[in-house]
């Protein structure tokens, strides 16, 4: 995963949340019932994110997609020493 595509992911998430509930606390209304207009900027910034930050959200899955490819595919030590008891041979040493 790159670190980038998922630093931009969650800035664009912040901000989707963020700027309506600063354009929500502008009105007297919210300012007493700040709770609502943080779910208020929750639904916004969720229906937001749903229809603008589509790319973003796949190029952060493929990153973490790959690096869990790669982790299924490199031998774990666990591995190694089961087969090498399995061969016969002594177990590697630190």
């Amino acid at each position: 995963m790159k670190a980038r595509s998922a630093l931009v992911y969650t800035v664009l998430r912040l901000l989707a949340f963020l700027v309506p509930f600063g354009i929500l606390m502008l009105f007297d209304i919210m300012r007493q019932y700040y709770w609502l207009a943080a779910i208020f900027a929750a639904l916004i910034g969720l229906s937001l994110s749903m229809l603008f930050l589509r790319r973003p959200l796949e190029d952060m899955t493929s990153g973490l997609a790959e690096r869990r490819a790669r982790a299924r595919t490199a031998a774990s030590d666990e591995d190694v020493e089961d087969a090498a008891s399995d061969a016969g041979q002594p177990r590697p040493t630190d």
